[in-house]
């Protein structure tokens, strides 16, 4: 039987054509994720093809980081070896790829405004924070949360939902997984988090020495500044178990 195809509707058409953009560039140069296929593109929606399955869980960390570390590995061969974390990259039409501090920045500033942020002094430690990251070779940033990936009846990883582009150092956006998994199903141990990291890192390694060297430490980094930028959305989309004073560096 042929699943009929998705539709996602967006609130602009510039976040439409954002997000057909995002997934091209992906399909050209993150070649390890597999993504459903883009039947349509219209002034404020995307039609898909439609996958079957689940969200990711933690029994299927140590894969996704494998994947995870793959897919960075082929971006930065393939495009992002010259780009900077602190200026936008561009896409092949020219429009800007969104860098890794200014955007961070802002809603770190606007995390504080929100209350998330106690005072000026927690705000600049992360800040801080964020600029000590900063450093060594490229990734992006896609958002990896689990609702962000298919799991289907035959065990394959399907990646959907591109809304979300920009640089990232090399871990950032496994930090992001292993924080929603966190929020979303509990906090995971150490050993979980260890084997995840190794597996990222051995695949990332396959396209450059330089990238497979995240230690924990950085990632712990990571984990800080999510706990700081997902800090709203605790209580919604499954996201039940805050991350708060969970991991080091977090206010």
């Amino acid at each position: 039987m042929t699943l009929p195809p998705f539709t996602k509707h967006y609130e602009t058409p510039e976040r439409a054509a954002g997000a057909a953009r995002h997934y091209r560039w992906i399909k050209e140069h993150a070649k390890p994720l597999r993504q459903p296929a883009l039947h349509e593109i219209a002034p404020a929606s995307l039609t898909f093809e439609r996958v079957e399955g689940r969200s990711v869980r933690p029994e299927d960390l140590p894969r996704m980081a494998e994947l995870l570390g793959h897919a960075h590995g082929a971006a930065w061969r393939s495009d992002l070896q010259s780009a900077s974390l602190g200026t936008p990259h561009q896409f092949n039409d020219g429009t800007p790829f969104d860098d890794y501090l200014g955007t961070r920045e802002i809603a770190l500033w606007r995390r504080h405004e929100q209350g998330y942020l106690p005072n000026k002094a927690a705000l600049y430690a992360m800040l801080r924070l964020l600029e000590e990251t900063a450093q060594g070779p490229l990734a992006f940033y896609k958002d990896s949360n689990p609702r962000n990936f298919i799991i289907t009846a035959a065990g394959d990883i399907v990646t959907v939902d591109t809304d979300d582009l920009s640089l990232a150092p090399m871990g950032y956006d496994l930090g992001k997984l292993i924080a929603t998994l966190h929020l979303t199903y509990g906090p995971l141990t150490d050993q979980a988090v260890n084997t995840a990291l190794c597996a990222y890192n051995t695949a990332a390694g396959c396209y450059g020495s330089r990238l497979g060297a995240t230690n924990r430490g950085r990632l712990d980094d990571f984990l800080a500044l999510h706990a700081v930028l997902t800090a709203p959305y605790v209580g919604r989309n499954g996201y039940r178990w805050p991350l708060r004073s969970h991991f080091r560096g977090t206010p």
